[in-house]
């Protein structure tokens, strides 16, 4: 930035800071309406101080303290708004002070441009900064997800069912067959009942996933049930010409479980 833009923001830093702070305090009004978010005067105070650090330094790659201030204000929930509105509000006080103080329009359009030319990047590199925050947050969440969407649960001796809920793509499918493999030989399952209640449609894709996963499993040594075909299931799956014979499927989960019971040679007494 320019050295005299430079000298006139630092001579009148606290008359700009006042009125930033003004700005961004009806900001924040307008946005804590309906909301439980809290913005401390401590963060509106270390904002300014980084901006007027930030002028000094005239580059932004020569001092990290503004890119970790915007990763640390991001990383605590507050919004994205909250940083582009408090630049926004920086150019308007900057160039305010400016019309009131200078007669020369060609010197304000001057100066103008050279705010531009400073604040711009900035906006870019907190937008760019929180789409990578936002881009990490996600995948850290479906890579959590999909390892609960697929367990394996060993339930009687020799047993383990895996419940699946919601729909099986590629990658899921993929999962499943890493779990449902890991679990047995863990658990030593004799018998896997494959739960398919949750699963909201059974086409082709999803068959041909399930039946690798039981022909993975056979291969083990182990038996694969299916349980939970629904009626609307049964149809499409018999519509669709899918052979699920090879190995057993059931209704529900319970008669799955009395036949795993029989398979595994054991059964369960009454205490009554």
């Amino acid at each position: 930035m320019d050295n005299l833009i430079v000298q006139m923001i630092n001579e009148n830093q606290e008359t700009l800071k006042d009125n930033w702070l003004k700005e961004v305090k009806l900001f924040k009004e307008k946005e804590l309406v309906g909301t439980s978010l809290k913005f401390s005067e401590e963060t509106d105070q270390q904002f300014f101080a980084m901006l007027i650090k930030h002028i000094n330094f005239h580059d932004i790659s020569k001092d990290g303290t503004l890119d970790d201030f915007f990763d640390q204000v991001l990383h605590t929930g507050l919004p994205l708004s909250y940083l582009t509105q408090g630049l926004q509000a920086a150019r308007r006080v900057v160039l305010n002070l400016l019309v009131e103080t200078e007669n020369d329009k060609e010197k304000v359009a001057a100066v103008y441009r050279e705010i531009d030319r400073w604040l711009d990047p900035i906006l870019n590199r907190v937008v760019e900064n929180s789409s990578q925050i936002w881009e990490r947050t996600v995948s850290v969440q479906k890579t959590a997800l999909l390892e609960l969407s697929a367990p394996l649960i060993p339930v009687f001796k020799n047993i383990s069912v895996m419940p699946l809920i919601g729909s099986i793509d590629t990658e899921r499918a993929k999962l499943i067959m890493e779990n449902l493999l890991n679990g047995v030989i863990k658990y030593r399952s004799e018998v896997v009942l494959i739960d398919i209640t949750g699963v909201p449609v059974v086409d082709t894709m999803v068959a041909h996933h399930i039946i690798q996963a039981a022909d993975a499993v056979r291969l083990l040594g182990s038996t694969c049930i299916l349980v939970g075909i629904r009626p609307e299931i049964a149809q499409t799956i018999v519509s669709l010409g899918i052979d699920l014979s090879l190995f057993p499927t059931k209704s529900t989960l319970q008669k799955g479980m009395e036949n795993a019971l029989e398979i595994t040679n054991q059964q369960l007494i009454s205490n009554k």
